[in-house]
């Protein structure tokens, strides 16, 4: 079928529905047993807490480990500690505490891409900097004498009475009725500078 049809063979695969015995994937395998489903169904070793049960054997077999695997059927009792542990690492590369332990390079990682971006940040300012911000004087609206008068105006209209700024002015004494070291100054009081900039 694959022969009449190439363009099937080759969607199949690039959609991965991947015959696991194809001649592809047992060349790759080798002499290893395909003991398991794995991960995505593929014939591959994978150290993953996700698939904690790989679809191979991680050691190729050979006649000592055959003989090993003939014994294991047995009872267990009878296999030393060493051969426990040969069965182990036959079947798995590492230990969960092995694979899932941090490693100790992980910082640097972490710490070198955190100054490229303070570095990219650096030379986006510096190209803000020169090509971008100009040297122009800041609008008439910029002045504190104008920032006044507009706080002398949003007053005067009473702005937002229940929670906002009129809730905070008294309009008795004109004044603030709490200060702290937020609050502006009263706006109604003339400074040298009211006057500046109006046209």
């Amino acid at each position: 079928m694959s022969k009449i049809f190439p363009v099937f063979s080759i969607l199949r695969r690039n959609m991965g529905f991947i015959n696991c015995r194809s001649e592809y994937w047992l060349d790759r395998v080798g002499n290893r047993e395909m003991v398991g489903f794995g991960m995505n169904s593929l014939p591959m070793y994978v150290d993953h807490p996700h698939f904690p049960f790989p679809a191979l054997r991680y050691k190729e077999i050979t006649p000592e480990l055959q003989a090993l695997f003939l014994r294991q059927k047995g009872d267990w009792k009878r296999l030393s500690r060493e051969q426990k542990k040969e069965l182990y690492r036959a079947n798995f590369c590492q230990t969960f505490e092995e694979f899932t332990a941090p490693r100790g390079g992980e910082w640097m990682g972490v710490i070198g891409s955190g100054l490229i971006l303070i570095s990219a940040g650096i030379w986006l300012y510096i190209f803000y900097l020169l090509f971008v911000r100009h040297n122009d004087p800041l609008p008439v609206t910029f002045m504190p004498s104008r920032n006044r008068a507009q706080l002398r105006r949003r007053i005067d209209m009473r702005e937002d009475p229940i929670f906002g700024l009129a809730s905070n002015w008294d309009y008795r004494k004109m004044d603030w009725k709490v200060k702290t070291w937020l609050t502006p100054d009263n706006p109604f009081i003339k400074c040298p500078e009211d006057g500046e900039g109006e046209e």
